[in-house]
């Protein structure tokens, strides 16, 4: 982590491994392009969270890509990928992120879970730009740790209001990242 003197809030956490993260990607082939199989898990994910909004999320050096994702209807649907190029920055949520907004970089560096249910409870977390740009109020990730030790990214769940997620919840996301490791093991070895 690093601290700004002018701000006093701790920043995006440091990431030692994000060179070794993004040749692992490149090798697997993930988090360049739209996955209807990670749609359809980040759609799982939602309706097991009773979540708004998830995603399946890589990170590499320069961005974080949802390469799955699921949102409310009404606002962008992760198969409208002409929304997505406006992202973020335009007020709704688009396909990339940068690595500086956003919780799933702190999962990644963490290699554990992490749940806020009120992002404004933790001083550390409020202040991420998410906040105001989204509108996010509470998150659950939980990384993607694969076979060689290498942290890929994470999924994610997150609401515009305060959500008590519970051992439930943790429980369920954990899960749920440790399935979505196995399919991508199985593409992997070709099984899929």
């Amino acid at each position: 982590m690093t601290y700004d003197p002018t701000g006093h809030l701790l920043l995006n956490p440091v990431d030692k491994e994000a060179s070794a993260r993004a040749r692992r990607l490149r090798e697997l082939g993930l988090g360049e392009r739209p996955d209807p199989a990670f749609d359809a898990f980040a759609r799982r994910l939602a309706e097991a969270t009773g979540a708004p909004f998830s995603m399946v999320n890589f990170i590499d050096e320069n961005r974080q890509f949802f390469a799955g994702m699921h949102t409310p209807e009404g606002t962008l649907s992760g198969s409208d990928l002409g929304a997505a190029a406006a992202g973020a920055a335009a007020g709704h949520l688009g396909r990339s992120l940068a690595r500086d907004r956003g919780y799933c970089p702190y999962v990644v560096v963490r290699r554990k879970a992490l749940v806020l249910e009120d992002v404004c409870d933790y001083p550390r977390f409020a202040g991420n730009p998410v906040v105001d740009e989204i509108g996010v109020r509470s998150y659950m990730g939980a990384p993607l740790i694969d076979r060689t030790g290498t942290a890929l990214g994470a999924v994610c769940v997150f609401d515009t209001e305060v959500r008590a997620w519970g051992r439930m919840g943790l429980e369920t996301i954990k899960a749920m990242a440790a399935e979505l490791m196995d399919q991508i093991h199985r593409r992997e070895d070709g099984l899929l």
